[in-house]
């Protein structure tokens, strides 16, 4: 891993002692986010990892399972910026992005940009197949330039930038599923599942017994973070691996089991992924447990089950696995 990584404005630069603090404090970030919510390892490391990527995730779950909650308590851990946005089919462009109003000042009155809900370092999209797909574009825009247009100009996102989509897998009546090609500008899908009942009695007694919502302590900056986001494509991952990770990702336009396959993005999704977990868990490397770890999250929104392969209830996790079982 390079030493000195390059730094723009703010942006820390890291020599090994750095690294390794910075790793630290990632642990830290668990800790303190463990303090509000009960179990769901699996789906912080997996929104860290998005996080570490620069990347946008989108989130399946049922209502009620403590997404809204993670989501805050990751950005006030990290010092970010939190902004919530409830899809609703109403809702227009211009609520997501902002808009211009016309305002008085000492000389008359001037057209101002007022900005929206989309201007936050971490914003939760909450049911996004409940908006248009009009709405659902202009989101999308803004997560993949990480700018906003309006009037004719142009208005900067602030950095760090990280959209947590959220849709629900059942209730689908009302609801304008995102296209494939949508789907596939998340570098992650995460799926949320009910907690175990050992994790629920402890979410219960949490939150019925005490004083409240658990203070938690902001160890990250939003410096540190855009250091990390730097330090991360630096990872070293040995030729061999990614290149088992491209024939993975390969395999899915191929297999007989599945009727359309993931792009060249996925590949470089599922490589940038690997080398966050590798960071993640204190490693300077990937390793192939990496990337086998983040195949399914990479993949299943990037893939199509033949409809032979899902009537005999093959999953697209199922496919994933499969493939990676055979590299």
């Amino acid at each position: 891993m390079s030493e000195n990584p390059q730094s723009n404005g703010d942006v820390l630069t890291a020599s090994d002692d750095d690294i390794d603090e910075l790793q630290a404090r990632l642990g830290r970030v668990r800790e303190e986010i463990g303090k509000r919510i009960v179990g769901q390892e699996t789906v912080l490391e997996q929104l860290l990892v998005c996080l570490l990527c620069d990347g946008n995730a989108l989130l399946e779950s049922n209502p009620g399972l403590g997404k809204t909650s993670m989501i805050r308590a990751l950005s006030d851990v990290i010092d970010l910026d939190f902004s919530r946005i409830q899809n609703t089919p109403d809702l227009m462009p211009s609520d997501i992005t902002g808009t211009e109003i016309i305002r008085d000042n000492e000389h008359g009155r001037e057209f101002v940009f007022e900005e929206g809900p989309i201007f936050a370092n971490v914003v939760l999209a909450d049911e996004i197949n409940r908006a248009t797909p009009k709405t659902q574009a202009a989101l999308l825009e803004a997560m993949q330039e990480k700018q906003v247009t309006a009037a004719g100009e142009t208005y900067q996102l602030p950095r760090p930038f990280f959209v947590l989509a959220t849709q629900n897998p059942i209730d689908q009546e009302g609801t304008y599923p995102l296209p494939e090609a949508q789907t596939d500008r998340f570098l992650l899908k995460i799926v949320l599942d009910y907690p175990t009942y050992e994790d629920e009695k402890r979410i219960v007694e949490l939150y019925t017994e005490g004083s409240g919502t658990p203070e938690v302590e902001q160890v990250v900056s939003k410096a540190q973070l855009q250091t990390i986001q730097s330090l991360v494509r630096e990872v070293p991952i040995a030729e061999d691996i990614r290149d088992r990770a491209i024939s993975l990702v390969r395999a899915t336009r191929d297999s007989e089991n599945i009727e359309y396959g993931a792009s060249p993005r996925a590949s470089m999704a599922l490589v940038l992924a690997g080398k966050a977990r590798a960071f993640l868990r204190g490693r300077a490397h990937v390793k192939w447990e990496d990337v086998e770890a983040m195949a399914p999250p990479v993949l299943r929104h990037r893939i199509l089950v033949d409809f032979r392969a899902e009537r005999e209830g093959l999953t697209p996790d199922e496919a994933v696995a499969s493939l990676a079982a055979e590299r």
